[in-house]
């Protein structure tokens, strides 16, 4: 189920002017959808059905957002490196 929300944003005239041909809901739920993504509140695979897009869309989206594809400590990924891969 979905949920509406409204915001209201006070920005500087000459930054408002700038942005009017922009669509701004899309960009501050993409802003969103990445900031939730980055503190691991939600998985990659929700973040890009929020943003109606695929996985492989989305890993472009990570980057330029500076949010890491591969989010695990050293110890961690040398793990999952030493596992088998099933066949």
């Amino acid at each position: 189920m979905l949920k509406r929300l409204h915001l209201e944003l006070e920005l500087p005239e000459e930054l408002a002017e700038a942005l009017r041909k922009e669509d701004l809901a899309s960009k501050a739920r993409e802003a969103l959808v990445m900031e939730l993504l980055r503190e691991h509140r939600i998985s990659q695979g929700k973040a890009a059905e929020l943003l109606g897009i695929s996985r492989t869309e989305l890993f472009p989206l990570m980057t330029r957002y500076e949010v890491s594809v591969v989010d695990l400590t050293a110890e961690e990924l040398r793990s999952e490196l030493t596992k088998p891969i099933p066949q």
